[in-house]
């Protein structure tokens, strides 16, 4: 019976496999790799699409390698081979540029689709190991994903070889996210129900506090009443203001907990002794991105948001963040 100890040596072999597999395929990669970038690039930005084949192991490395592509910005769609032959040749189109993933270049289901992507006049990019195969010999640029040595130790199931297709692909979909100029805004446009598109596509007058959720003091304020009116409003602050409605300062908690030990009586002086003046603000139409840099740049819980004329129209409170899934 094998010890948990030698579990744990036999997994490490694993990684110690694959990372110099995948380590020989990244120092193999040559000019090759960069006209497969540009010839994918030109596709996209053609509004063109990528179309990817693979079968078996390989085909489940496609899909993720068309889905990474399409996340980025490079729109990519999987064609099954057996399905190809059968009316799905309709979703290729003029322009397009096909990815064919095969280790050994002869799988019989993918060769089989392959007259038929010819016929089409795409050009095709080939993943593959068997670099004098049938696939290497249809295509226009073939990408050497060759191995010497699985991480099975029967060196049989495909595991360093499925992991050099798939680091290779993401090395293109990379270099392509790059070359393209996508930006993290971009990204958020892919992604708008995750945490990162949430950042950076919703506004601070999204996120904020209301005026009404507020706690609205002014100058005069005993402290007591400021500590009340924060507590009843669940807040951490109250924004003072002037008898215009503009914005004089704010009070918080961290406020009071600061100037207590040294005035212990303060709880009936007015509160202007004791805010602080001219906070830090922002505009309600900026993007939340830009007030969470700015409460992780000075360090603070709240950031009053105000109108033009420095009336405040909300806040943003730091403990908003987690529930509304930005943190």
């Amino acid at each position: 019976m094998i010890s948990g100890m030698d579990y744990l040596k036999l997994a490490r072999r694993v990684f110690e496999v694959e990372l110099c597999e995948v380590e020989a395929v990244a120092a193999r990669l040559d000019d090759r790799f960069a006209e497969a970038v540009n010839l994918i690039k030109g596709a996209v930005e053609g509004r063109n699409k990528v179309v990817v084949l693979g079968v078996g192991k390989s085909g489940h490395i496609g899909e993720k390698i068309a889905a990474t592509l399409t996340s980025t910005g490079s729109t990519a769609v999987v064609l099954n081979s057996l399905n190809a032959l059968h009316g799905d040749l309709g979703i290729v189109a003029d322009g397009d540029v096909v990815l064919a993933l095969s280790y050994s270049g002869e799988t019989q289901e993918l060769l089989a689709v392959l007259p038929a992507i010819v016929r089409f006049g795409l050009p095709i990019i080939a993943i593959t190991g068997g670099l004098q195969s049938t696939l290497a010999k249809a295509a226009r640029i073939v990408l050497d994903v060759s191995v010497t040595q699985e991480a099975c130790p029967l060196n049989l199931a495909p595991t360093s070889s499925t992991t050099a297709m798939l680091v290779l692909g993401d090395a293109l979909a990379m270099v392509l996210l790059e070359s393209r100029g996508f930006q993290k805004e971009d990204f958020a446009k892919f992604h708008p129900g995750g945490s990162l598109g949430r950042l950076l596509l919703l506004r601070v007058n999204q996120i904020m506090r209301p005026i009404a959720e507020m706690a609205i003091i002014s100058p005069e304020t005993p402290i007591v009443e400021a500590i009340k009116a924060m507590t009843s409003h669940r807040a951490g602050a109250a924004v003072v203001i002037q008898s215009d409605g503009t914005l004089s300062g704010i009070f918080t908690h961290g406020d009071f907990a600061r100037h207590f030990p040294d005035n212990p009586g303060i709880g009936t002086a007015p509160v202007a002794g004791f805010m602080s003046f001219h906070p830090i603000t922002i505009d309600g139409s900026k993007l939340a991105a830009e007030a969470l840099q700015i409460l992780e740049r000075h360090r603070i819980d709240d950031l009053v948001v105000v109108d033009e004329d420095l009336r405040p129209i909300g806040i943003v409170d730091s403990q908003d963040l987690t529930r509304l899934k930005i943190l």
